[in-house]
Formats: structure tokens, sequence, C-alpha cells
């Protein structure tokens, strides 16, 4: 299995970054894992919602084509009843097998006057493809007790769109929940000036990789790696 971290600018035509990410999942190996950036199709379109939550509904089909042996994660702007969510999308061979709605918003961006909130206890770990996986969304980095539920994943997704201003705090967040929770922890963000730019994949013993200059950046995912930090330093992680 290879962990494979993504990087790249959304646009204001949705079908355009459509386009740049099935190419960038396309040139990814078989039996990946592949974290876009939050929302990466559409960014926040406040202004034209209607369109970004139409869009997810053909671009979550035309993620389904390229699914096999591929686990893609990424959100989504989503339409249930009339309410928006920012909606997590797990796709594995042709069917989305996960899903859950950003579960605390960030407020200092007006998130919350948009979107409506997910709910805690769905944020747990679950798995495919043998592998367990856990997710955090950008902002619920921030939430020690969101960590927790993440506890005994191998590996924790966190597709995100992290302000510039606070990149320190995105990279010391992603490397410490690695450490913390002894996992590898494959984070996505956008290349948009607003964001860090700082996409990455951290292992079980904290050491970082940065996608740099790279679109997609990969590391083989080692499964020994857990199993020996989890024995030799026992924190109670099983």
């Amino acid at each position: 299995m290879q962990f494979c971290s993504l990087l790249f600018k959304t646009l204001s035509n949705y079908e355009s970054n459509l386009q740049t990410l099935l190419n960038l999942i396309e040139k990814t190996p078989q039996n990946s894992l592949i974290v876009a950036p939050e929302v990466c199709l559409t960014g926040f379109d406040y202004d034209n919602f209607d369109d970004a939550a139409n869009f997810a509904s053909f671009a979550i089909e035309e993620l389904k084509k390229i699914s096999l042996e591929k686990i893609i994660v990424l959100t989504l702007i989503e339409n249930k009843d009339g309410v928006f969510f920012n909606t997590l999308k797990v796709i594995y061979n042709t069917k989305v097998v996960h899903q859950r709605a950003k579960a605390r918003l960030f407020k200092l961006g007006e998130e919350h006057k948009y979107f409506c909130e997910g709910n805690d206890k769905d944020i747990f770990v679950f798995e495919v493809a043998g592998i367990k996986i856990a997710s955090l969304i950008c902002f619920e980095l921030r939430f020690k007790e969101l960590w927790k539920r993440c506890e005994g994943a191998d590996v924790i997704v966190t597709p995100s769109w992290w302000g510039a201003i606070r990149v320190e705090h995105f990279k010391a967040f992603t490397k410490t929940l690695a450490i913390m929770n002894q996992c590898y922890v494959v984070a996505s963000d956008s290349l948009n000036d607003e964001c860090s730019k700082m996409s990455s994949i951290t292992n079980p013993q904290g050491e970082v990789y940065f996608n740099g200059a790279k679109s997609c950046l990969e590391l083989e995912y080692k499964s020994k790696e857990i199993a020996l930090v989890r024995r030799y330093i026992d924190v109670g992680i099983k």
C-alpha cells in the first residue's frame, strides 16, 4: 500500500479542478490511499453553493470509475434537504465506503453561517482494504477529544484548507498527532495563496515528509513501523 498526499490549486472552474484531481489519481500506483485537499473541487464557493453541491454528485460518479484498488479521500459540499454539509467521502472499488459531515466548523472563516455541523460520534476508526483509517477534517485537528476517537488507526487522513498564517500550527498538529496516536498521518492542504501549502505524510516515529514542489507525495505504508513503536513505547494503543 502506498500513501499519497496531493497538493494542487483549486480554480474557479469546477470541471478543471476535477480533471486535475482525476489526472493525479490516475498517475498513482495500484493499492494506494490518496488524500486530496478539503473541498478541492469547488473551494468554499459560498456564492454558488447550489452549483457546488450539484457538481459533487457528478464528481463522485467520475471518481468511482477510477477507484479500483485505490482508496480516494476528499471532502465535497453536499445539499441534504436544503441543508449544506462539508462531507468527507471515502471511495474504494467503485463505491463510497465511508462518509461523514465535518463536525467542527471554523467560525473565524464563517463556515457556521453556511454549513450545518456533523456529529463527533461519526468520527471513528473504520477499515478499508485491511487498513484501519480515521479522519480529521482541517479545523477538527485542534480538538484533543477528537484525537482520542482516532486511537487505534493505522493512518489518520486530514483533508484541509488551512490558513497560511497558521502554517506552524498545521505542521505541529499533524506531526504530534502521528506521535501521540503512533500511526501515519496523511495531510493534504491546498496550494491556494491563502493556504499553508504544507501537504505531508508523517510516519509513526514522527518523521515528516513534505510535498515541496510535488503535486503528489508518496510513501510506502509499513505496518511493522506501527507495531514496533506501539510495542516499545507502550501507551496502551492496540
